[in-house]
C-alpha cells in the first residue's frame, strides 16, 4: 500500500539490513534474510522479535509520528521531546502543552497503519512450527503465544483508532492478483473479538514469567482487560453517541449495545487472572509521597507487568527528565507539558480562598502543597517543592498590596490589575524578584504556563549537570497492576458488582494516602482512574471510549494556579486563572474515530467507506 521501511535483524554477526519495498498491506519485501537463518535458533528469533517489539504502539516517553511514512512509530535518538504526549495532553485536563500541535484538530491522528509489522508476525506464526527440531515443541508453542500477543497489540492500536480494519492472519503473496490483495475492512466487532481470541491464545501458550520487556501470559491478560474495556464502552456508549454514516450502517464502526455486557465481563475476568501474581508497590508505606514517586523509577517493582526499556549505549534513551523540567533544574531543557489546575482539582478544590472569597495568605509557597494528598504531591511539582537541591519558585508577579476577593481580581482586565509583572527573571521590585526562575511566564518555552510541572517519572537522583536530551533511561511502565485494578473496578461497576469495585479502588487509595471510600459509583471509579493514571497517556483514550470527549472538550479552556507575592504583607497568595495562553479546545463527535489514511485508500479503494464525517 505504501513504502515501508523496516530494519530486519539477523542472527550471529549479521547486524541487519534496511529494506525498502512496495507493499500491499503486508506483502513481503524481497531481499530479507531467509526463514532458516532467522527461525532456527532462539538468538535469531530474539533479534527478529526486537523490531516487532520496538514498533508496538506503546505510547511511551518517545512516541511520535514517524517522519518517514506517516505512521506512528517510536522517535529517533535525535528527538528530544514527546510530541505524542503533547498531542494527547493538549486536549485533556492532564496537561497543557506548548508544542507544535496548538490549534490542530486533535482527532485526525497520524495515519497509523502497521501492516508491515503484522506481516512479520504472520510470517513468524507460519514459520515457527517448521523449526520444532531446533526449538523444541515447548519452545515453539511459547513463541507462538508471544506472536499472538504481539499481533493482538497491533490490532488493538488499529481498532481504537479506526474501528473495523482488515484482519489478515496469513502473509499475502506478492504475486497474487491485485483483486485478492485489495481486501475489505472487517466489522469493528469482529476486530475486537479477534483481539480477544489472540490474547486468549497468548495467555494459554506463553509461560508465567519472562524477561523484562517481553510478554508472558499475565501481560496478555492485562492487555485483554484494557482492550475489552474499550470494546465494552464502544458498545455501550458508542451506541448512543456517534456520527451516522455508511461505515456505521455496515458495521465497520460501532458495536451493538447488546454486546457490552459480554465485553465488560471479559475485561473483569481477564483482570482477575492477575490476582496474587502482582501487587501494588508499597516499599516505603511510612512515606507515601516518596513511595509513589519511587513506584515509577523501580524496574523490578512487583506492580510492573510490562515495561519498555531504554539505553544510552543502544541509542534508545529518552528525554523525560529534560523536557518535563525547566532549565533551572537541568543542563539544558525545553519544558513540553504542564499540568492544569483542572487536573489538580480532581483531588478536591485547593484551599486557596477563605470563606469570604479573599485569597488565603501563606507564609511560603510550600505551605499549600503540604496539605494535599501524597499521591498528588508525587504526581505534580507544586510551588515550593524541591528537586536536585533547588526550589520550584513559581511566582507570576508581585502585588504591592492586595485587597478584595480572588474572583473579583481575576475578573478585572489585565491592564486594570494592580500587580507588577516582568519580562525577565532578572527584574526586581524593591529588591524582590518579580517572576520565579520557574515561571509562570509566556516569554520562554522552558517555563510553565499553568503554575505546575510534571513530577511522575522524574528521576530525582540525577545530578543537574547530567540531565540533558536523550540521557534518561527509566523504563516506561506500559501495564501495571494499579491499571488492572482500575479496569476491574470499572468493569465491576458496569456489571453491578459494586462490592468488588469498592475493594479494588480502596486498595489504590490506601497506597495513595487518600481517604478510603465507604461507597462507590462509576463517577468515582472514572475520577480515580484520571488521578492514578495521570501523565500515562491513557486519559485521551478514556475520553474517547466513554464518549465524553465532545462534552469535556466543548469549547474548553483550562486553568492554572498563579502564585503571587504580596509585598506589604510578606505573604503569598494563589489565584485560579486561565492558563497563560488561554487556548480553546474542541472535539467534534466524528473524532471518536480517525479517518483511514488517505494513501491506503488510494491504493486500496476496497477499504471504503471511510469513517463517518470524513
Amino acid at each position: 500500500m505504501k513504502i515501508i521501511k523496516k530494519l530486519i535483524i539477523a542472527i550471529g554477526m549479521i547486524t541487519g539490513a534496511l529494506i525498502t519495498s512496495c507493499q500491499k498491506l503486508d506483502v513481503a519485501p524481497k531481499n530479507i534474510f531467509t526463514s532458516d537463518v532467522i527461525f532456527n535458533s532462539q538468538a535469531g528469533i530474539q533479534s527478529f522479535l526486537a523490531t516487532i517489539y520496538q514498533d508496538l504502539p506503546i505510547e511511551d516517553f518517545k512516541y511520535v509520528p514517524s517522519a518517514n511514512d506517516g505512521a506512528e512509530s517510536p522517535a529517533g535518538f535525535e528527538h528530544g521531546g514527546n510530541d505524542w504526549q503533547e498531542f494527547y495532553n493538549e486536549a485533556a485536563c492532564t496537561g497543557e502543552e506548548v508544542g507544535p500541535w496548538s490549534g490542530m484538530d486533535i482527532g485526525t491522528g497520524f495515519g497509523f497503519w502497521p501492516y508491515g509489522d503484522i506481516r512479520n508476525v504472520n510470517i513468524m506464526i507460519a514459520e515457527l512450527p517448521k523449526h520444532v527440531a531446533d526449538l523444541t515443541q515447548t519452545g515453539v508453542d511459547q513463541l507462538l503465544g508471544e506472536a499472538h500477543f504481539l499481533r493482538a497489540y497491533y490490532y488493538f492500536g488499529l481498532a481504537k483508532r479506526y474501528g473495523g480494519v482488515p484482519i489478515i492472519t496469513v502473509a499475502q503473496d506478492p504475486g497474487a492478483p491485485l483483486a485478492t490483495l485489495q481486501v475489505h475492512r472487517d466489522k469493528e466487532q469482529a476486530v475486537w473479538d479477534f483481539i480477544a481470541a489472540e490474547l486468549d491464545l497468548g495467555y494459554k501458550m506463553m509461560p508465567a514469567t519472562s524477561d523484562a520487556g517481553r510478554a508472558n501470559k499475565y501481560v496478555a491478560a492485562a492487555l485483554k482487560s484494557r482492550a475489552m474495556l474499550y470494546a465494552a464502552c464502544v458498545a455501550k456508549y458508542g451506541s448512543v453517541n456517534y456520527v451516522d454514516g455508511e461505515a456505521r450502517a455496515s458495521g465497520a464502526v460501532g458495536i451493538p449495545a447488546s454486546a457490552a455486557t459480554g465485553y465488560f465481563q471479559a475485561a473483569y475476568d481477564a483482570a482477575k487472572l492477575l490476582d496474587g501474581v502482582y501487587s501494588l508497590y508499597n516499599a516505603t508505606p511510612g512515606d507515601k509521597v516518596q513511595n509513589y514517586v519511587d513506584l515509577f523509577l523501580k524496574p523490578n517493582s512487583p506492580e510492573n507487568i510490562f515495561i519498555k526499556q531504554y539505553s544510552i549505549a543502544n541509542n534508545t534513551a529518552h528525554s523525560w527528565d529534560d523536557t518535563m523540567s525547566p532549565r533551572y533544574f537541568t543542563a539544558n531543557a525545553l519544558t513540553r507539558s504542564y499540568p492544569t489546575l483542572d487536573l489538580v482539582n480532581l483531588w478536591g478544590t485547593l484551599p486557596i480562598t477563605n470563606s469570604d472569597g479573599t485569597p488565603t495568605r501563606y507564609d511560603n509557597r510550600a505551605q499549600l502543597m503540604q496539605q494535599l494528598e501524597p499521591r498528588l504531591q508525587a504526581t505534580i511539582y507544586f510551588p515550593g517543592a524541591t528537586l536536585r537541591g533547588l526550589t520550584f519558585d513559581m511566582q507570576r508577579g508581585i502585588y504591592p498590596s492586595f485587597s478584595g476577593t480572588a474572583a473579583a481580581e481575576v475578573a478585572k482586565p489585565a491592564n486594570s490589575r494592580s500587580y507588577i509583572l516582568a519580562s525577565s527573571t532578572s527584574t526586581l521590585y524593591q529588591g524582590v524578584q518579580v517572576i520565579g526562575f520557574t515561571g509562570p511566564w509566556t516569554g520562554d518555552d522552558e517555563l510553565t504556563r499553568t503554575g505546575f510541572y510534571v513530577r511522575k517519572y522524574i528521576d530525582y537522583t540525577r545530578l543537574q549537570a547530567t540531565v540533558n536530551l536523550n540521557t534518561s533511561v527509566q523504563p516506561w511502565i506500559d501495564l501495571r497492576y494499579a491499571e488492572v485494578l482500575l479496569n476491574r473496578a470499572e468493569a465491576a461497576v458496569e456489571l453491578g458488582n459494586t462490592s468488588d469495585a469498592l475493594t479494588d479502588i480502596n486498595l489504590i487509595r490506601d497506597r495513595a494516602g487518600a481517604t478510603l471510600y465507604s461507597s462507590i459509583d462509576l463517577t468515582k471509579v472514572r475520577t480515580e482512574r484520571c488521578m492514578e493514571l495521570a501523565f500515562e497517556n491513557q486519559y485521551y483514550w478514556d475520553l474517547k471510549r466513554w464518549r465524553t470527549a465532545d462534552v469535556v472538550l466543548d469549547k474548553a479552556h483550562f486553568k492554572g494556579l498563579m502564585p503571587y507575592y504580596v509585598f506589604d504583607e510578606n505573604k503569598f497568595i494563589f489565584l485560579a486563572e486561565p492558563e497563560l495562553f488561554n487556548r480553546e479546545y474542541t472535539f467534534p463527535k466524528q473524532d471518536y474515530y480517525e479517518p483511514l489514511p488517505g494513501g491506503e485508500i488510494a491504493n486500496n479503494p476496497n477499504l471504503l467507506p471511510n469513517n463517518p464525517g470524513y
